[in-house]
This record gives structure tokens, sequence and C-alpha cells, in this order.
């Protein structure tokens, strides 16, 4: 794992409650069905300021994967963040991808993984600095 502290929650009996002032648990849920979700606190915070910044709703595409699901998901990395509940896939209403990211390289400095994709942007709170486009 990557160091970051981490909480276990399931989303059948956490599922709705409230992380920050605008993320629940449910929404970090790995969209294989399974109930158990990890969540770095950390990431939370990080996603949290990225959408007070841009005053503007923040969509998570793909949060906490399962082994499972992310060694069938296509391009995923073999030790990916997202299978330790440490990254997200984002899109901000009405931003681009890349101003994300930019705006994230203020919060993540000199650490984190932030990757720029057509249509999304990565977050990750990793304690190594990583940047990269999809």
């Amino acid at each position: 794992m990557n160091g970051a502290t981490v909480k276990v929650y399931s989303k059948a009996k956490d599922g709705s409650k409230a992380l920050s002032a605008n993320f629940k648990v449910r929404e970090f849920a790995c969209s294989d069905g399974s109930d158990t979700i990890f969540i770095s606190p950390a990431l939370v915070t990080v996603l949290q300021q990225i959408r007070d910044h841009f005053k503007a709703p923040v969509t998570i595409n793909s949060g906490y994967r399962t082994d499972y699901h992310n060694d069938r998901t296509k391009d995923a990395a073999k030790f990916s963040q997202h299978k330790y509940g440490t990254a997200a896939d984002i899109t901000v209403k009405g931003v681009a991808p890349k101003d994300v990211a930019a705006y994230a390289e203020t919060i993540l400095v000199g650490m984190g993984g932030i990757g720029i994709y057509k249509s999304f942007t990565h977050i990750d709170v990793r304690k190594t600095k990583s940047r990269w486009n999809g």
C-alpha cells in the first residue's frame, strides 16, 4: 500500500454517510456491486477542495475498485491506487480535465498522482509524485 490512511466502509450500512460537505460513501463504491469500500480521508479532502474551488459538482466516475474489478478494467495499472481507496477519476461540471489537473497541482505539491484524460482527471493521494497524460 502507499502509506495513506484508509477507512473501510460498507455500502449497505454506510452508503448515505457524509464524508464531507459534498461527498457520501456510496459515491466511492466499486461499480462491481461489492459492499466493501476503502476510502482515504485525504482523498476526500482533496476532492472537496476541488469542489469548493470550482463551485461546481464533482462526479466520481471511478473510486475504489476491488482487485477483481480493477484487473478487468481496460488499461488499469496492476497496483492501481484505486485498489487502495486512495484514487478517484473525476469530472467537474463545466471544467476541462486539464484545468482540474492544474488546480490539483496547487494542492498536491510534490506528491500524489494527477492524470489528464480526454473526459476525466485522475486524482490520487500517494506519497510520491506521479503525473501523466492518458
